[in-house]
């Protein structure tokens, strides 16, 4: 078995600088052209691995945004009005998601061919993997039709969406033209390029306390799946515009972090393009802040518990460098842990057990990070309080985890709804979308709100997000609302200006940052709010308003 899919080994993310230290052969799989992925066996696995081996090197772990159901909406298109002749001819999408229903009318032309190009599944191994990746198989446009035109089209093509989340994805943005359905995608003559994502280890869900049945990915993977539609829009020269309807609370929602550099980079290449889901966390009560700026520098917050098995993070910042002491609902207490660079301490109350990390200096970005995991928590009221060991101030940011990993029942007391964002929204150049109820123009209230926890500007952009039409597997139709809906729609808006632009021949090179400026310039702003602000960022997409601009120019 390959080792990037055999659980008898960690997948720990390192700099290709010293890669070649550790290199016996099979061990390393490149990620991009900075980082790689190093396969270490591990007889034992415990909890304590992470402190033994730093935070940043263990992958983060992302959850869906948007839910898709059967419901019907009242416009049956999820394309916008514009303008303009721009059905994203000469446009390639990227989905990573939970796969696509190739079967399905929204992906296929009206001769009935496919309409995707290629399809890389990391959970199938009885076929072929993409050149220069060493898992999964790829199926090719040739294979897919083929396949379309038998019996039994998974026999020849094994890959399917059994959650739905992907298929949705690529047809708000991808789905063909149906008119039966009255339905048709953003642009509905772009070629799709799909990545079905595998599931995260069980050995990296372990360290997180995630349970067994939850569906989740790591970040590795995404990162292999970005990569490899890179390679397709080089190999087309097309244009490519990304959509990733994900999102991660781990990590201090800075926009550093491996993914992000990565997309970074990416969207200052011309023709390359991503837009990133704000993730859905805004009215979950999953975020904690507090701002401790006098004597005698301590916090205290509270926590109510309903799950059996999480983990939570704190973020003090500079100068202050606290200590935590974690008080159950019973008045037991794990009296104060101080600052250090690698313990890893366990409590135990009757059946409950609690790990912490007080980590003085996280390796990655040079900062103070309290780990808390819970298994078996009693359930009820949860106190935590900080106090600065040296007597200095500090503000702290704590996130439980996103998603489905945990059940509304747990949730911060006096919670904020503010920095919310999900990684990798919180990066700088890529375009981050918030979500809308287009029917009257009001913010959603799961929409993800900013900013970053240093004050930068996110969202970007809102788009519509409320019961936005897609395609269900099964060769039915429905709707979708979220975030991941509002980021499809915001990618379709991407290749539409791809279209006008480099398609076109009106500006051939243009990267994903240049793009991004003209969306957040053009957006439409309403008298009722100050921009930039951190709930509609720069207002809402607007692409009739950015072709306008650009012809005016020409």
């Amino acid at each position: 078995m390959q080792k990037i899919l055999d659980e008898n080994y960690y997948d720990f993310i390192i700099d290709n600088f010293i890669a070649p230290a550790y290199n016996t052969g099979d061990n390393i799989t490149l990620l991009n052209d900075t980082h790689s992925l190093l396969h270490i066996s591990k007889s034992v696995m415990g909890v304590c691995d992470l402190g033994l081996t730093p935070y940043y090197a263990f992958p983060t772990v992302y959850t869906l945004t948007s839910y898709a159901s059967e419901e019907n909406s009242s416009v049956q298109t999820a394309m916008p009005e514009i303008d303009y002749n721009l059905l994203g001819q000469c446009t390639l999408v990227g989905i990573i998601d939970t796969g696509i229903d190739y079967q399905h009318p929204a992906f296929r032309n009206e001769d009935g061919s496919t309409r995707i190009f290629s399809i890389w599944d990391q959970t199938d191994q009885s076929s072929t993997p993409p050149e220069g990746f060493t898992f999964g198989s790829e199926y090719s446009r040739q294979q897919i039709n083929a396949a379309l035109l038998s019996i039994d089209p998974l026999f020849l093509v094994p890959t399917s969406d059994t959650d739905g989340h992907g298929t949705a994805i690529a047809s708000i943005i991808s789905g063909s033209i149906h008119s039966a359905n009255s339905f048709s995608g953003i642009v509905p003559y772009s070629q799709l390029v799909v990545v079905k994502l595998k599931q995260a280890k069980q050995n990296l869900k372990n360290i997180f306390f995630i349970p067994e049945d939850k569906l989740c990915f790591q970040e590795s993977d995404i990162i292999l799946g970005i990569r490899y539609l890179i390679t397709i829009a080089e190999k087309m020269a097309r244009p490519l515009v990304i959509c990733l309807a994900m999102g991660s609370s781990h990590g201090s929602h800075d926009g550093q972090g491996v993914m992000s550099e990565y997309l970074e980079y990416l969207v200052r290449l011309s023709g390359i393009n991503i837009s990133i889901a704000a993730g859905d966390e805004g009215n979950r009560n999953r975020h904690y802040f507090e701002n401790v700026n006098s004597a005698p520098y301590g916090a205290a917050f509270q926590l109510n518990v309903g799950d059996e098995k999480f983990a939570m993070e704190i973020w003090p910042s500079v100068p202050g460098r606290p200590s935590i002491e974690i008080i159950s609902p019973n008045q037991m207490t794990t009296g104060r842990i101080e600052p250090s660079f690698e313990e890893c301490i366990k409590f135990s109350y009757g059946q409950s057990s609690v790990w912490v990390n007080n980590i003085i200096f996280e390796e990655e970005t040079g900062d103070q990070l309290i780990l808390i995991r819970f298994e078996n928590p009693e359930p009820g009221i949860w106190s935590f309080q900080l106090e600065s060991t040296e007597g200095q101030p500090f503000y702290l940011h704590s996130w439980l985890p996103s998603g489905n990993l945990i059940s509304d029942n747990t949730y911060f007391l006096n919670a904020s709804p503010d920095v919310t964002i999900t990684n990798p929204g919180n990066s700088y150049s890529t375009l981050t979308v918030s979500a809308y109820n287009q029917f009257d123009d009001t913010i959603l209230e799961q929409s993800g709100r900013g900013y970053t926890s240093h004050g930068l500007v996110k969202p970007d952009v809102a788009a519509p997000g409320y019961r936005v039409p897609c395609a269900i597997p099964g060769n039915q139709y429905g709707t979708m609302t979220g975030t991941g809906a509002a980021a499809a729609h915001a990618a379709g808006g991407i290749a539409m200006v791809m279209e006008w632009t480099m398609c076109k021949g009106n500006y051939t090179r243009l990267t994903g940052k240049q793009i991004n400026r003209m969306i957040v310039r053009g957006a439409r702003r309403s008298n009722s709010y100050f921009y930039p602000n951190n709930v509609w960022g720069y207002g809402q997409l607007d692409v009739n308003e950015i072709i306008s601009r650009l012809i005016k120019i020409l």
